[in-house]
C-alpha cells in the first residue's frame, strides 16, 4: 500500500513555516546563574576566587585563589625575600641579573671546566687554560701596550702645552696658568669649545705632573 503524501497548499505558506506559539518559561523554574568555579581562599570570604597568587617564594607554581579585593591585598603585602638574610638576598639579586644562568668572571673567555672539555691543539681558544709561557707572553704584551699608551698620552700632553723636557714643576705650572687664562670659558663668553679645550689642558697637566714629577 502506498503512503499518502500531502502536497503543498496552493494558497498560503506551507504548514511547516506557520507561526509557532511562543513558549513562556515560569520564572520559578528558570536556571540559576553559574556559580564560581572556586571560592576565595581568604578566610570568611564567599566571593569567587578568580585570581591566583603564589603561596611562597619556594612554591611559585602552587597558588592561592582570591577575589579581586583580596588578591590586591595579598599582592601589596607580598615579600619575595621574606626569611632570607642580607647575603642571601644579595646572591639572589646577582643571580637574577644573569637570568639564573651560569656566569664567570669578567675577562675570562670561557666558563669553568672549558679546558677539560675542549682539546685546543693550536692554542687558539686557550683563554685562561694556557700554560705559564703563554701567560707570561700575554702579560708582556699587556705591559708593552700599557707603556705605549702612557707614552702616547705624554706626547699628546707635551703637544698641548707646547713644551719640551726637561722642565721644572715651576715652569710647568706657569705654562698651565697661561693656558687656563687663554682657554677659560669666561674669557670666551661661555663658549662650549673653550670649555672642552680647558678640559684638555687640565688632563694634559695631570698627565705631565704624573709622568715627570709623580
Amino acid at each position: 500500500m502506498l503512503a499518502k503524501y500531502v502536497g503543498l497548499p496552493a494558497v498560503g505558506p506551507p504548514p511547516i513555516l506557520g507561526v509557532m506559539r511562543r513558549l513562556f518559561l515560569n520564572p520559578l523554574f528558570a536556571s540559576e546563574a553559574d556559580s564560581p568555579a572556586r571560592a576565595c581562599d581568604h578566610p570568611g570570604c564567599v566571593a569567587g576566587g578568580e585570581f591566583r597568587a603564589p603561596k611562597s617564594r619556594l612554591e611559585l607554581h602552587d597558588y592561592y585563589w582570591f577575589c579581586l579585593e583580596h588578591v590586591r591585598a595579598y599582592n601589596s603585602a607580598w615579600n619575595y625575600y621574606a626569611g632570607m638574610s642580607d647575603n642571601e638576598i644579595e646572591a639572589e639579586i646577582r643571580h637574577d641579573t644573569v637570568w639564573q644562568r651560569p656566569s664567570w668572571r669578567l675577562g675570562d673567555r670561557y666558563g669553568p671546566g672549558y679546558a677539560a672539555r675542549i682539546r685546543d691543539y693550536f692554542d687558539m681558544f686557550s683563554g685562561g687554560a694556557a700554560g705559564p709561557r703563554d701567560r707570561h707572553r700575554r702579560n708582556d704584551n699587556r705591559a708593552r701596550e700599557a707603556a705605549e699608551r702612557a707614552l702616547s698620552a705624554r706626547e699628546q700632553a707635551l703637544a698641548v702645552f707646547e713644551i719640551e723636557p726637561p722642565f721644572t714643576p715651576v715652569r710647568l705650572k706657569a705654562r698651565y696658568k697661561v693656558l687656563v687664562k687663554l682657554h677659560h670659558p669666561d674669557a670666551h663668553g661661555g663658549d662650549k669649545l673653550a670649555e672642552e679645550r680647558l678640559k684638555i689642558v687640565n688632563q694634559a697637566y695631570a698627565t705631565l705632573k704624573a709622568s715627570y714629577f709623580g
